[in-house]
């Protein structure tokens, strides 16, 4: 390694100081911050909150401290499904009871793995990051669809949000702790031959996974009363309900099979279909795959299920170039290569590879803004609550949409047949720690 010479820092700050231009930045830099004093309010001027297709919906959720913006995405798009339907445009689902089976279901997929990889050394790549996974409560759209198949959904009323599930950091710790300690009890015993006694152990670690998630979030409901009012004041009441009846008699014609998951992706082959198989949370459930194609069709697909008064789930890197103020998403939004007199610009494929892009949030597209063809905007509802942006709504710019989205999820009625068939094809499965949108 070559050692920083006197020489040469002197140098480095004898061209700082020769360009009064930097001093000045320097000022305003110090005095705002970097995202205030390199803020472009000319984005203002086309992302206004008008929208030539625009679904009807109510107000947003808000996720709070926690991972959960899958859930919150899902849900949303269920709610409206529901509230279209049967006329009640603000009834919401828990996304607590949700969120408990997705402990469960998590740790019982993280524990099979550890046993699966019990003859691996412990810092090999793919058991690092099953350790690295542990406890988590970010997702995806189909991981999702997996809980609310087998557990169904629940009112928000019959079990809602409490301090943990707002605040999910602490349960966080405390759940990866706990199967971390535990993967190598399991370990030990299948690597000495005692594979009856791992799986023992196992249904008692689960056992107690089940008990930290009740005492932390309270145990999910096993019946319920489904109690509104709709829209047109018309009182509605059925008694003892189960979830999953819950939802198989009121989602039964949402038709969750037929929805694909889009990525771009463009370091990866196009055209083809992806597994990621660190996800698949609900043994026996749907394994989390997506189709790699090139951005406009994920617009295009977007576009035309929003025309046809469907919301459409998104996954993105929603801390790039978002101010949470305006609810602004736009590539020119902060202009810091300005301020820096540098140039940090990458293609998207760079950003993946180089781990400077990634998909880090989900949130729902509800409206579209075209001129004879040409998408100019998107509105976008988030599950930050009502304080940020527009009532809790976004405006995206396309161009945001082209170099920060890296999956939608719509139906497959929107895509070409010849990209039906391909998402019918064999997924190729993706090492562990490989991740394109997925």
């Amino acid at each position: 390694m070559g050692a920083l010479s006197e020489q040469e820092l002197a140098a480095f700050s004898a061209d700082f100081n020769k360009n009064d231009k930097n001093k000045i930045a320097s000022r305003a830099a110090r005095r705002s911050g970097l995202f205030e004093a390199s803020f472009n309010d000319e984005v203002s001027k086309r992302l206004n909150h008008t929208f030539s297709t625009e679904l009807d919906i109510g107000e947003v959720t808000d996720q709070k401290h926690s991972g959960r913006c899958w859930e919150f995405a899902t849900l949303n798009v269920l709610r409206h499904h529901f509230g279209q339907k049967y006329h009640v445009k603000d009834f919401t689902f828990s996304q607590a009871y949700n969120f408990f089976w997705d402990k469960i279901e998590r740790a019982n997929a993280f524990y099979d793995s550890m046993i699966r990889l019990a003859d691996k050394p412990i810092d090999d790549r793919e058991v690092e990051t099953w350790f690295n996974f542990a406890g988590q409560d970010g997702g995806l759209w189909q991981m999702a669809i997996n809980l609310v198949k087998k557990y169904g959904v629940v009112p928000s009323y019959a079990m809602p949000e409490n301090a943990t599930s707002n605040n999910t950091s602490a349960l966080i710790d405390s759940l990866a702790r706990k199967e971390r300690k535990d993967a190598l009890v399991l370990r030990k015993l299948v690597q000495e031959g005692k594979l009856e006694e791992a799986e023992k152990a196992k249904r008692e670690f689960l056992n107690e996974v089940y008990r930290m998630a009740a005492v932390a979030l309270g145990e999910p409901p096993k019946k319920f009363d489904l109690e509104y009012r709709d829209d047109d004041k018309k009182y509605h009441l059925e008694k003892d309900l189960t979830p999953r009846q819950f939802a198989e008699k009121y989602l039964k014609d949402f038709n969750w099979d037929d929805y694909v998951v889009l990525l771009n992706s463009p370091n990866y082959d196009y055209n083809k279909r992806y597994h990621q198989g660190l996800y698949d949370n609900v043994a026996g459930g749907t394994p989390i795959t997506g189709l790699n194609v090139p951005i406009e069709v994920l617009a295009r697909a977007a576009a035309a299920q929003l025309k046809d008064g469907k919301a459409v789930i998104f996954g993105n890197d929603v801390l790039k170039q978002m101010e949470r103020k305006t609810g602004f998403l736009d590539t020119e939004l902060y202009k810091t290569d300005d301020l820096f007199s540098v140039d940090t610009q990458m293609s998207k494929a760079d950003r993946l590879a180089t781990g400077e892009g990634s998909a880090t949030h989900d949130m729902t597209l509800v409206g579209v803004d075209e001129d004879n063809g040409e998408i100019r905007k998107w509105k976008v509802e988030n599950s930050w609550g009502d304080k940020y942006g527009h009532k809790g709504f976004y405006e995206m710019s396309q161009k945001w949409f082209e170099e920060y989205v890296y999956d939608v999820v719509v139906d497959k009625k929107y895509l070409s047949d010849d990209l039906v068939k391909l998402w019918e094809e064999p997924a190729i499965d993706l090492k562990p720690w490989e991740h394109i949108g997925l």
